[in-house]
This record gives structure tokens, sequence and C-alpha cells, in this order.
């Protein structure tokens, strides 16, 4: 198990200098892992950051950024098109940095909501799964694998439970696409977090471990023994990673209702959260 950061602790969007800048710091606060946001593939040079990052011994993985024009169950189809485009461009990317998990909500843009009919439902169902299994071929091709992610009812209204996913990744059917749980989502949406990391099961690929108001993990009222206890219990081993964003980037504010201050500093919100899931899960 390697204990990481995602960038948007500190920035939004992700450059190639940032890259330089951030991975040596998150490193020095403690940090295994390295997550790189594509929310403009065209400010990242992977190769070149997959460098940096490979030359500090951190682990890697690409943060799928799903805005209103990247969206696999559009009703317009040069929107679903597109959204198929980037997370390619995802996989690209994450091949070049020498990762393999590309995370996200592979479904949606992120704040779309709609209420849907039971036959509506299926319908998108339907259309995802088709979409997910043309990308697990080419993400499969590449030594890449899809993380499938629940999002909260306030940023989506189609997945949002583990079961909701399960579901979809079990009709995919293929090695490449699995799930991602994030502890922030699981605790407005789960009955029990336990019982959904247990149900995931082997499906697992990738974990953010958020606190219940993104604030450092272990600072807040997440269940974090129970999590422990079932993340153990189905032998995961892959990453963990904190998942936070800056009130002073606005654009990245307003997106994820970040209006104040987490911590003493951002810094301090990493460094404190890895030291508390290193004593949890190490």
């Amino acid at each position: 198990m390697k204990f990481g950061v995602n960038s948007w602790i500190w920035v939004s969007p992700l450059t190639t200098r940032d890259v330089a800048e951030l991975a040596p710091l998150a490193k020095s606060l403690g940090a295994e892992w390295f997550e790189v946001p594509l929310e403009d593939p065209g400010l990242i040079d992977a190769a070149e950051a997959g460098a940096i990052i490979r030359d500090l011994g951190m682990g890697t993985s690409v943060c799928a950024a799903m805005g209103p024009d990247r969206d696999l169950i559009h009703e317009d189809a040069a929107i679903r098109d597109n959204g198929m485009a980037y997370l390619m461009q995802c996989v690209d990317a994450v091949q070049r940095l020498g990762g393999t998990n590309v995370a996200g909500p592979l479904y949606s843009s992120v704040g779309r909501v709609w209420q849907s009919t039971a036959d509506e439902r299926r319908r998108d169902t339907d259309l995802l799964v088709q979409q997910l299994r043309e990308l697990a071929e080419y993400a499969g091709g590449h030594g890449a694998v899809l993380c499938v992610e629940p999002l909260n009812r306030f940023e989506t209204s189609f997945i949002n439970l583990a079961a909701q996913a399960i579901e979809v990744v079990d009709r995919v059917d293929h090695p490449a696409c699995k799930i991602m749980l994030d502890t922030f989502h699981m605790n407005i949406e789960e009955q029990a977090m336990g019982d959904a990391f247990r149900a995931v099961g082997p499906r697992l690929q990738h974990v953010h471990a958020c606190e219940n108001d993104r604030s450092a993990p272990g600072s807040g009222h997440v269940p974090w023994d129970d999590v422990a206890t079932a993340i153990k219990e189905i032998g995961y081993d892959g990453p963990v990673v904190i998942e936070s964003f800056t009130a002073q980037v606005k654009s990245i504010a307003r997106a994820a209702a970040i209006w104040r201050p987490l911590a003493e500093s951002q810094d301090a919100l990493a460094r404190d959260g890895l030291r508390f899931l290193k004593q949890l899960l190490g």
C-alpha cells in the first residue's frame, strides 16, 4: 500500500512546472504517491512529469476531470464522443507518466444531476456499459485500468453508491475496468462504509481517503476504524490518496464548495493526513 496526495490540494489546473515544484514538496511531507489531475491535457508533458515523479521514487495515477463537455451518457452525441476522446487522452497520459490507474466519475459531468425513470436509468446504464467496455479495451491495451468512482448526490444523480458501481463494472466485465471509492462521498451516501468496501472487494483498484469536510484524514468523523478493518479484510494493497482542495484557487473552490481554509496550511493538511493514514493502514 502506498500513501499519497492529489495535487488539487495546492493548485488547479496542474502544469508540468507545478509537478516539478509540488512532487518534491509532497515527498517531503511524507507522500509516496503523486496523483495528476488532467484538467487540460495540453498543460502537462506527461513524459517529463513522469520522469520527475519516478526520479523521486513515487507512484502516480491520473485523476480525470469530467466537465460539461465530457460526459459518456449525455443525450448529445458530440459531448459523448468528446468524453470518450478525453478519457483516451487520460489513458495515454497515465501510460507516459508511468502509472496505471485512471480514476474518477468516468460516466458523467460532475455537477450534472437529473431525475430518471427506471426505463431511462436502464437506457443510460446500457449506454455507459457499452462506452466503458470500449474504453476498457483501449485502457487494457495501454497497460491502464479505469477506476469508476461513485459521487455524492449533490455532484451526480447517476452513480452514488458502491452497489451501483459494482453493477456497471460487473456488466463491463473487463480486467481494465474496476472501482475507486472515496470516503468523502461514501460518508454522505453509504449506510455502512465498511460494508461498501467489503462488497466491492477485489474490484477495488484505487482509494481516495478524505475527511467528511475535505480536511486532513483523521480530523473529522469518518469512521476510519471501520474503513481500515474492511480494507484489510479484502486484502487491498493499492494506492490511498488524499484528495482535497484549496480555497485560494477560485475555480476549484467553487466547483468543490471549498469556502474556508480546511487546515492551518495546505502543507499541514497533506502532512497530517498522510501521518494518520500510515498509522491507520500501514
